[in-house]
């Protein structure tokens, strides 16, 4: 009785960590979107944008390598294959859309992903959502809608709307992978595997005049290289303590962030009734979490950082 007490404090201690972690990976997910709004429009193509971002996220995650002998360990090499190619076409093609539509609204058809990662992990995985997980999900995507315009904006189906459903479509096949990975492999080396792939996919894409304003290239390598190497080493480690129905929760805190950050780095302005939106966004995180979860065993990587 004891020893079951104190496995389940030191689950629920786990679980708290991560539900951090992915709090803090929407945040800077936010920000990353945002400074790559910054960078597209300032003069890099979202291929070269993407070649900053995972050229930057393979040189860091080099270096933990070499700080670190050992924790490059791939186990199941197909499948770390499937999640490079998924998510570097997804954030490839969420370049593409917010180089060619609104922020807000390259955010709300990218995060639409969330829900059919939710879907597909039925199928592929067998995690059924409890309903306080669908629950709470319904009532954070109502507040993302409500955030970025309350269905104000005008949708036509352009590259950028294009480009933007279809990362949703392949990142919901990424993150499927990521949490099938974690049973397995480690953040870094899944993250990796995310850089490579994301390298192959855009590299064809950056070919051309680069812009020379070293003020830009701070941004790019600084904020969108950086910050995307923080948010998804985040997001890939937590992926190992909870189903994806449950992660989808947390991951509707990023176009809230994006938006806010939006407002405060771009001058967009908060529409009507993005401050309810924001309260419900918050409110289904923490009815979702509070009362969806079924125990699942979270995974054990050999080696973990």
């Amino acid at each position: 009785m004891i020893r079951q007490a104190l496995r389940f404090g030191e689950g629920y201690i786990h679980r708290a960590g991560a539900r951090v972690q992915l709090f803090a990976a929407g945040v800077i997910f936010g920000l990353l979107a945002a400074l790559t709004r910054i960078a597209t429009t300032g003069g890099f193509t979202p291929g070269q944008i993407a070649v900053v971002r995972f050229g930057t996220g393979a040189v860091l995650t080099l270096g933990l390598f070499a700080a670190r002998p050992g924790t490059f360990a791939p186990v199941m090499r197909g499948l770390l294959f499937t999640r490079g190619a998924l998510g570097g076409l997804a954030a490839f093609l969420y370049f593409v859309a917010l180089s060619r539509i609104p922020a807000g609204e390259a955010t709300l058809l990218n995060n639409t992903f969330p829900i059919l990662a939710t879907a597909l992990a039925y199928f592929t995985l067998r995690e059924r959502p409890t309903i306080h997980l669908v629950i709470g999900l319904i009532i954070a995507s109502f507040g993302v809608f409500l955030v970025l315009g309350g269905g104000t904006s005008s949708f036509s189906l352009g590259l950028g709307e294009l480009a933007g459903i279809a990362s949703a479509i392949l990142g919901a096949g990424a993150v499927n992978a990521i949490r099938a990975l974690r049973k397995t492999d480690n953040a870094p080396t899944i993250f990796f595997a995310f850089c490579l792939g994301g390298l192959i996919v855009s590299w064809p894409f950056a070919l051309g005049p680069w812009p020379t304003n070293a003020g830009l290239w701070v941004t790019a390598i600084g904020g969108v290289g950086v910050t995307s190497f923080a948010a998804q080493m985040l997001m890939t480690h937590a992926y190992g303590k909870f189903t994806v129905p449950e992660a989808a929760i947390w991951q509707q805190l990023t176009p809230v962030a994006s938006y806010l950050w939006a407002l405060a780095l771009l001058d967009e302005r908060l529409a009507p009734l993005g401050i309810l939106g924001v309260g419900l966004g918050v409110t289904g995180v923490v009815y979702g979490s509070a009362l969806g979860q079924r125990g699942i065993r979270p995974a054990a990587p050999h080696v973990d950082v």
